[in-house]
């Protein structure tokens, strides 16, 4: 079902300014991007921001299940927390 499932990723892309990285939340029951976040850094804030954007535009179910992988973005304090106040369930 709609908004249970949710996966985020970030990647890189070379533009002719340098690198940029993009961080999305998808909705696997659609399988398409809910949300990007686009910056020059690779931070948590990349990472936090597209989860908020998507908490935002969406409303997720209540356990919502929500993986990403375990890089330093994903296991920030300040994402860990944000999944924490919304019920999502980190995977």
């Amino acid at each position: 079902m709609l908004n249970q499932k949710w996966t985020a990723d970030i990647t890189y892309i070379w533009t002719c300014e340098g690198w940029v990285y993009l961080a999305v939340v998808l909705d696997l029951f659609l399988r398409r991007i809910i949300v990007w976040n686009l910056e020059i850094r690779m931070t948590a804030n990349l990472a936090t921001t597209a989860l908020q954007r998507a908490i935002a535009l969406r409303q997720s179910s209540p356990d919502c299940v929500h993986h990403a992988d375990r890089g330093s973005q994903y296991f920030s304090k300040a994402y860990r927390k944000l999944l924490s106040a919304h019920g999502l369930v980190n995977t």
